[in-house]
């Protein structure tokens, strides 16, 4: 009997593919019909926490994050729930003190997460040190994570030490994360099969089909030896978001490889969200441009994210003419800034600063204090050497920190928990105050106003892989 090579598949439809194409606005009410499908489906893992889905539930859908996931949790019970998680920053775009990481960890985990995918914006280790630590103390799967990105210092023998890196931290498995879908095929073959032949651990591939390159990315993936994929039902797939789940698995169950999914239930599970896909574009928030590749991203490596909140900012005083100058300023500001990868929270700082340089009519004239802040050494090490008068314009005669910055930060839960006593003293709300304070803070008075809306903490049983 002949054993079909078996490729994972991860979807994202609940979180990233949510996310990236209707900014994270679907309601669990929305799904909540589909889960059950979506759990005997035959994924390897949900994807449906993390990320941006945490501030969106406090700050549009009058949801409790936490509240959400453990009622996702009641419902799926074979498939692990799996979450994306910004290693010392958490969810929110800066650090945190190890007590914070520690504790927000092991709540995600009584509360159902199994798999949290841990990354740091600038492939600086040491910030997701205490995050993988405690994900494994918790007994979840601790996946490391590679941003990957393309830059005069980036290749697959750069990428491949990262891996080793990781194996060597504890991770249980690593992800090449291709935040702006720049990875190509040809390259996506020749980084898995080194990283498969440096690490024992199984390599997973999350893209984006931004610059219409994923799915043959994939591919090629897999046929390097990658263990698993992420991709999004049909319904609400490609673009900005990943290949289209349906499709993928086609294509793979062809070429001779075992995906584990069922087709019968994926056409349930597209059926379902067609609605809801229809729903989002009649309202607006489904743009169609977002559907259509961009190649030009390529280019200039510019995620979609990042453009819109150029094109806001540049909007905003009246000068989107500068658009061209500000796309042509931002690999310069990102050359300068030791090229990090343009993921979240670099990509907002790096797209910023570019805005603020052309509109003021000189370069760096003023810098902002993110960038001064990381120039400072607080979001961990650059890629690549930042550009020396940038250096002097942004701290002048100050020493860079050496070490890791989270460890100059003192331990914040408890002052946190006496700053919110009068609206809460539990714990999740505690933490879900210190991710986002203000917004926080709205929404757990907004609750305490409306004492008919009561939270039930609901017991879960792990299904940690």
């Amino acid at each position: 009997m002949i054993t079909l090579k078996k490729v994972n598949i991860t979807e994202t439809i609940l979180r990233d593919a949510n996310q990236s194409l209707i900014a994270t606005r679907m309601s669990f009410d929305q799904f909540a019909p589909i889960l059950k499908e979506l759990d005997n489906a035959g994924y390897y893992s949900l994807e449906c926490w993390g990320g941006a889905t945490f501030d969106s539930c406090l700050r549009y859908l009058n949801e409790d994050p936490w509240e959400r996931l453990s009622k996702i949790k009641s419902v799926v019970t074979k498939t692990p729930l799996q979450m994306l998680l910004r290693g010392q920053n958490i969810l929110g775009y800066k650090h945190y003190p190890d007590d914070v990481v520690r504790r927000f960890i092991k709540m995600a985990v009584y509360h159902g997460i199994d798999i949290i995918r841990i990354f740091d914006a600038l492939n600086d280790y040491r910030n997701i040190k205490v995050a993988m630590d405690e994900t494994k103390k918790q007994g979840a799967h601790a996946q490391g994570t590679i941003v990957y990105t393309v830059s005069p210092i980036h290749d697959v023998d750069n990428y491949t030490n990262l891996a080793k890196q990781l194996e060597n931290m504890g991770a249980d498995s690593i992800c090449i994360k291709d935040m702006a879908g720049l990875l190509m095929p040809n390259i996506a073959y020749d980084l898995v099969k080194n990283i498969k032949e440096n690490v024992k651990i199984p390599v997973f591939l999350h893209s984006h089909c931004t610059n219409g390159l994923a799915e043959m990315s994939y591919l090629k993936a897999v046929e390097a030896g990658v263990d698993g994929i992420d991709s999004a039902i049909s319904s609400l797939c490609s673009g900005t978001a990943q290949p289209p789940t349906e499709s993928m698995h086609y294509a793979l169950t062809s070429a001779g490889y075992n995906t584990n999914l069922d087709k019968d239930k994926l056409t349930i599970i597209n059926n379902f969200f067609k609605p809801i896909r229809e729903h989002f574009i009649s309202s607006g928030r489904l743009d169609p441009k977002v559907l259509t590749p961009r190649p030009e991203g390529l280019i200039n490596q510019i995620p979609g994210g990042m453009l819109s909140n150029m094109i806001s900012q540049l909007k905003a005083q009246n000068s989107l003419d500068k658009l061209d100058s500000v796309l042509a300023e931002v690999p310069k500001v990102r050359k300068d800034l030791g090229y990090p990868p343009l993921v979240t929270p670099m990509s907002q700082m790096v797209g910023t600063q570019a805005t603020v340089n052309v509109l003021t009519g000189e370069r760096y004239k003023m810098i902002l204090k993110e960038v001064k802040a990381y120039c400072r050494g607080e979001y961990g090490k650059a890629p690549g050497e930042i550009n020396n008068e940038v250096m002097k314009k942004a701290l002048g005669n100050e020493t860079p920190i050496e070490g890791r910055y989270a460890s100059t930060l003192p331990p914040a839960f408890e002052n946190a928990k006496k700053e919110i006593s009068e609206l809460s003293t539990r714990e999740e709300d505690i933490l879900s105050y210190l991710s986002f304070p203000q917004i926080a803070k709205e929404f757990l008075s907004n609750r305490n106003n409306n004492p008919s809306v009561e939270y039930t903490r609901i017991e879960t049983k792990s299904t940690a892989v």
